[in-house]
């Protein structure tokens, strides 16, 4: 599932379906359930490792796990999140750890954040890397962001993540990922640039959609360090498993949600 073929399935109106993978096994799974687009997050140091964010990932685990689901995916498109501290200090660093990425299996990085990241996103794609741009919530500058919180919701920030979009467009990323964003925020930047946009958490007009597969199965319960009765859900996830039969169903019920635009409902919108 190329790059140049994803695009071609948006063209064509159809939503593009994407899910967070870890290893081989779910990898397999994933692309047999007919997921489009396989992404190695780096929230795997919070549903893996057990952290409360993901700012202590590093690049060899990225490397691991890309590897792990590039083994298990053969024909799936596979996205790899560059971890904090890979990418923000030099446009030089950046480009050696995203090629370590790409020789790991990786199809396509994605880095977070406007502003200056815009150099860094064109700087790779200048020399060969394919970019995706994630925007919104920014789970690497959690503390920046005093938590989990929605972005865009002040008319001064969503024109802030509004003109981010578009300069991202402009260099040529291959998509903008936008996370816990208002739904009309991500219908706008949808509408106003040429790429495509995949949402989490930013309603039901972008082109594509994203879940962690341990929110699609409802397994996740939050940091180690806490107890599973007082984690909450974040409003973006469904529990899929609660209505399928088996792991290989839920991921195919996920599939045929997004593509019959049945998910995200307005339950799971800002």
């Amino acid at each position: 599932m190329s790059l140049a073929r994803i695009n071609a399935l948006i063209a064509a109106g159809e939503k593009v379906v994407m899910l967070t993978c870890y290893d081989a096994t779910f990898a397999k799974l994933s692309e047999s359930a007919g997921v489009d687009m396989l992404l190695v997050g780096d929230s795997l140091g919070m549903v893996l490792q057990g952290a409360e964010n993901t700012l202590n990932v590093s690049m060899q685990d990225m490397e691991y796990h890309t590897k792990s689901v590039a083994a298990g995916a053969l024909d799936c498109c596979i996205m790899t999140d560059m971890p904090a501290g890979s990418y923000e200090h030099s446009q030089e660093n950046a480009l050696l750890n995203a090629k370590r990425l790409v020789a790991a299996g990786a199809n396509i990085v994605k880095i977070e954040g406007g502003g200056e990241m815009v150099n860094t996103a064109q700087y790779l794609i200048e020399n060969g890397v394919p970019v995706c741009a994630h925007l919104g919530f920014t789970p690497q500058s959690v503390k920046k962001l005093g938590g989990y919180r929605i972005q865009g919701k002040t008319e001064e920030t969503a024109h802030q993540i509004l003109q981010d979009a578009i300069a991202m467009d402009k260099v040529g990323v291959r998509f903008v990922l936008l996370e816990m964003v208002p739904a009309l925020l991500a219908k706008t930047i949808t509408e106003s640039i040429n790429t495509p946009t995949i949402g989490i958490g930013a309603g039901a007009d972008c082109d594509g959609q994203v879940l962690v597969i341990q929110d699609l199965l409802g397994i996740y319960t939050g940091p180690a360090t806490k107890k599973p009765v007082d984690f909450k859900s974040p409003r973006f996830a469904k529990n899929f498993l609660a209505t399928s039969s088996s792991i290989p169903h839920s991921i195919q019920a996920y599939v045929k949600a997004v593509k019959n635009k049945t998910f995200p409902g307005a339950e799971h919108s800002y």
